[in-house]
C-alpha cells in the first residue's frame, strides 16, 4: 500500500519506521531536517510532491491544533480514493470534519508515547480505534496495531475523549502539580526521584501535545476531582487527624488494586 505520513514528529517518524518495511511510505514534513534519518522512505518537502504520490492511505501526525489545517492543505492534493487518518490525543472537532469532507476516514490513538515506552517491546500499551470509522480503514490499524502486540479497544469519538481525560489528564495534572513546586534536593530519596523521572519524561513531550490533552472538554471536571482530594488531604493533615488519614489511605489503595 502507498501510505504517506505527516508529520515527522515522534510519532510520524515512528509509524514511518513500522510501516516503511513492507508498504510504500512517504513522509511529508517542512522541515528537511527533520527527515534526515528516515530509512526506505520517499522523502517530501513541497505539497506537489504529495500530489505525484498518490497515496491511498494518509496517516496526519501533526499537532492537534494543526489537523484540520493539514488535512485541508493536502486532501486537494490526493485521490478521491485515499483513506485519510489521525492519531490525535483529543478527537474534539475531527467527527465533525471527517463527516462534512466526505472522505472514507480512520481514527485511532496509539496510547503510549515514544519518550515513556519500550519501542521494541509494547504488549503493556493500548491503543484505541474510533468505531465510527471506515471498516477497511479500522481492519488496516487493527492488523498493524496487533504486529505491534498493543492491546486494542474500540471507542466512539465521545468515549475516546472521556477516557482519555481521566487516563492522561488526571496523571498530567497531578505531575505537573508535582515538578511546579519543586525545588532541588541534595539528598533525594526513591519515591523523589522517581517522580522527577516521571516529571522530566512528561515535561520533555511537545508543549502543544501537552496542551492538547489538558484541554480536552472532558479535563475540567478530572482535575476539580484532583483539587477535591487535596482538599480533603489538607484538612486531615493540618487537624492531624489518625482516623480520617487511616480511613482515606485505605480508600486509596481499594482504587489501586
Amino acid at each position: 500500500m502507498k501510505i504517506l505520513i505527516m508529520g515527522a514528529g515522534k510519532m510520524g517518524t515512528f509509524l514511518t519506521d513500522v510501516l516503511c518495511i513492507q508498504h510504500e511510505v512517504a513522509l511529508y514534513d517542512t522541515d528537511p531536517k527533520k527527515l534526515r534519518f528516515v530509512f526506505n522512505t520517499l522523502r517530501l518537502t513541497q505539497l506537489e510532491e504529495i500530489k505525484e504520490f498518490e497515496p491511498e492511505l494518509l496517516i496526519n501526525c501533526v499537532t492537534l491544533k494543526n489537523t484540520i489545517d493539514a488535512f485541508e492543505k493536502v486532501l486537494p492534493l490526493t485521490p478521491k480514493s485515499c483513506i485519510i487518518s489521525d492519531i490525535a490525543s483529543v478527537k474534539t472537532g475531527l467527527q465533525d470534519y471527517y463527516e462534512q469532507c466526505g472522505r472514507r476516514y480512520v481514527s485511532t490513538h496509539p496510547m503510549f508515547g515514544p519518550t515513556f515506552a519500550t519501542l521494541d517491546n509494547l504488549s503493556t500499551q493500548s491503543a484505541i480505534i474510533i468505531s465510527e470509522s471506515d471498516h477497511m480503514g479500522k481492519a488496516f490499524f487493527k492488523d498493524l496495531y496487533n504486529s505491534l502486540r498493543l492491546k486494542i479497544f474500540e471507542y466512539t469519538f465521545d468515549e475516546h475523549d472521556e477516557t482519555i481525560a481521566y487516563s492522561l489528564s488526571i496523571p498530567f495534572a497531578s505531575t505537573l502539580v508535582f515538578a511546579s513546586v519543586m525545588k532541588h534536593q541534595d539528598a533525594p530519596g526513591t519515591t523523589f526521584k522517581r517522580h522527577m523521572d516521571i516529571a522530566k519524561g512528561l515535561l520533555s513531550e511537545d508543549d502543544f501535545l501537552l496542551s492538547e490533552i489538558l484541554f480536552n472538554p472532558y479535563t475540567p471536571e478530572q482535575v476539580k476531582n484532583i483539587r477535591d482530594e487535596l482538599k480533603k488531604l489538607l484538612e486531615i493533615i493540618e487537624n492531624r487527624d489518625t482516623e480520617s488519614m487511616l480511613r482515606f489511605l485505605s480508600k486509596v489503595r481499594k482504587n489501586i488494586e
